[in-house]
């Protein structure tokens, strides 16, 4: 009981500080809405690079599940979800490490998404046995290094655009709601997905939001996302298999 109450106090002491800056405060007036102008935009980004990665694609598509379908997704969400945002803070001379692209509070990182990991990976390996989960990823599997790199590809700029650009903007305005709020589009992004894992969402994404408030850092819960989404579609082929 001692150790993990231990645990617990270096989990959440020293909460971190996200101070808020002049463009942070800065406000606007929207038909009598007095609104933070920065986390404004930000929505409202987001939700227009949301629906566009919906609903057009420019590279070909060869089906939902198809591993070319997957790494051409990933390639279009590097440029959406990762270098344009990257862009626009650079257009409004921003620092990017202000928003997650930086090491942060490495000794928590690790060693929380290791834990986290250690959790995880068995019982995803478990859960990919369910057959909406196995017939949905099993067919995404080709090699252990070209999946990898095609979550690599697709969720590191994920986790830039929900949990760095909107996470932190959303905090320094509304202080650690911010956290909950941007749970909603990381949900939304899974809808069409297995029930299971769209719902599963609502839990993981305040696990990833709670990891990248605490380390400043984007860095581990994009590390630990990649190792869960390579996990079951790796699981799910080999059940396919007959173990």
């Amino acid at each position: 009981m001692t150790a993990w109450r231990s645990g617990l106090r270096w989990l959440t002491a020293d909460p971190p500080v996200h101070e808020a800056r002049p463009i942070d405060r800065r406000t606007v007036s929207i038909l009598g809405l007095e609104v933070p102008l920065l986390a404004t935009f930000a929505l409202a980004l987001v939700t227009v690079l949301l629906l566009y990665d919906r609903n057009y694609d420019v590279l070909p598509r060869f089906g939902p599940i198809d591993p070319r379908s997957l790494r051409n997704q990933a390639i279009e969400r590097f440029v959406v979800f990762g270098l344009l945002p990257l862009v626009v803070l650079l257009l409004l001379r921003e620092d990017p490490r202000r928003y997650g692209l930086r090491i942060g509070d490495w000794r928590r990182g690790l060693v929380i998404a290791g834990a986290l990991t250690l959790v995880s990976v068995p019982a995803v390996v478990v859960i990919s046995q369910l057959p909406e989960i196995r017939d949905w990823y099993a067919p995404s599997m080709t090699t252990l290094p070209s999946v990898t790199l095609t979550m690599v590809l697709d969720l590191f700029p994920a986790e830039f655009l929900l949990r760095g650009l909107l996470l932190f903007i959303l905090v320094r305005a509304t202080g650690p709601f911010g956290v909950i709020v941007a749970i909603v589009p990381f949900t939304f992004i899974h809808i069409g997905k297995p029930d299971a894992e769209a719902l599963s969402t609502l839990v993981g994404g305040l696990v990833f939001g709670w990891l990248v408030w605490r380390t400043g850092s984007i860095l581990y819960s994009a590390g630990y996302h990649v190792v869960i989404q390579t996990t079951v579609i790796v699981a799910a082929a080999y059940w396919v298999g007959g173990g």
